[in-house]
């Protein structure tokens, strides 16, 4: 039997905050869980499936690749934990139920700030397909969280420390019952932070970093394709109170170009010739992408749409090694417009070659009747 969708399952759309996704879990779990089903199979295996869910959709790198993948993307025991019983749900997520149905360990009590780390950051850049063909460096402006220097990410004023919350004794947290339910809510004295500063730093106003505008100079390397992503550690925002610093993520968007276009490793142009040159064959010299020539040699009866490579021309690979090629495909120029002299000579031509087409490839043929003046 197929899986159900995730989001289906636990009933929230594929935007959801992570914090919706949890109150959406929470409900499904308070319905099945089997304190109040007791002995009842199918309330387990709706927990189980809202679990598993929950599992996912809960963590950024796991639900990036549902969105991406489906199901099918889930590669078993490495992107989810196969449930054997209710206990060994309970022990990967003792912290969601702790608070709701009392049976969770009791919280640590916190004397000071928690380290965090900071939120990776996202940015978009728009380039050439030139610039993709040879790299350039590019300077961006981002606004984010640093580290604040005179506090240390402390977020106390220099000389004093945070203090234990007197009204949760730094659990963070308020128990309170609801029927046969243990509930914990966050303690409203300290934000369930579990401490306080009482005398935060005049800098960061306590929050142990501080918001910033920095221009960064990105090396975008040669042979980037569209819709790339790539990755500057230690760019994103700076932890609170002393966490490490996430990352900074720039996708790449490429603009079309009027000559050329990208296909996998190798890039293409089109190349009008005459028809004498596609018959009698040529050599002729054109313009790459780089614009820097390139000989090019047209075989004698050269069809239309044909592909001609030249070795090597192409987009550098990412890899580091080699290039893909640089394809030429013919095509036949004809003239909307000719002088007399030209027009009687491509008569003449016409009237040389016979009244009868042929075809030695098995194509149709047909009889000349008049040419259109």
């Amino acid at each position: 039997m197929s899986k159900r969708d995730y989001y289906e399952t636990l009933g929230v759309s594929k935007d959801a905050s992570k914090s919706e996704v949890k109150k959406a879990y929470r409900k499904l779990a308070i319905k099945y869980h089997p304190d109040r089903n007791p002995d009842n199979q199918e309330a387990e295996d709706k927990f189980k499936e809202a679990t598993e869910a929950y599992e996912v959709l809960s963590n950024d790198s796991k639900k990036q690749k549902y969105d991406q993948f489906g199901h099918s993307g889930m590669h078993g025991g490495s992107d989810y934990h196969q449930y054997s019983n209710m206990g060994d749900i309970f022990s990967q997520f003792g912290d969601v139920f702790s608070d709701l149905f009392g049976g969770g360990r009791q919280q640590p009590q916190r004397t000071g700030p928690t380290p965090a780390r900071g939120h990776d950051l996202t940015q978009s850049i728009t380039i050439s397909l030139r610039d993709s063909f040879l790299g350039l460096k590019k300077e961006i402006r981002i606004y984010r969280y640093e580290r604040c220097e005179t506090c240390g990410s402390t977020g106390s004023k220099p000389g004093t420390k945070p203090t234990v919350c007197s009204t949760c004794q730094g659990s963070g947290q308020v128990a309170y019952q609801q029927g046969f339910f243990s509930f914990a809510r966050p303690c409203s004295a300290c934000n369930g932070q579990g401490f306080k500063i009482d005398s935060p730093c005049p800098t960061c106003k306590g929050q142990s970093r501080k918001q910033k505008r920095e221009k960064l100079s990105v090396k975008i390397p040669a042979g980037i394709y569209d819709r790339a992503e790539l990755r500057i550690s230690h760019k994103g925002d700076a932890g609170i109170y002393g966490g490490s610093t996430g990352d900074l993520y720039i996708t790449i968007h490429i603009e079309p170009d009027t000559k050329f276009f990208r296909r996998n490793d190798d890039l293409v142009t089109r190349l009008n010739l005459t028809y004498p040159q596609l018959v009698l064959g040529c050599q002729v010299e054109i313009e790459n992408i780089a614009e820097t020539k390139e000989t090019l040699k047209i075989p004698k009866g050269c069809p239309v749409d044909k592909e001609i490579l030249i070795p090597g021309k192409g987009f550098p690979k990412l890899s580091g090694y080699g290039a893909g090629n640089l394809i030429i495909i013919t095509q036949c120029n004809i003239p909307r417009k000719l002088n007399a002299e030209t027009k009687k000579s491509l008569l003449d031509y016409a009237e040389k070659l016979g009244n009868q087409g042929s075809s030695s490839d098995g194509g149709i043929t047909g009889f000349f009747k008049k040419f259109l003046g």
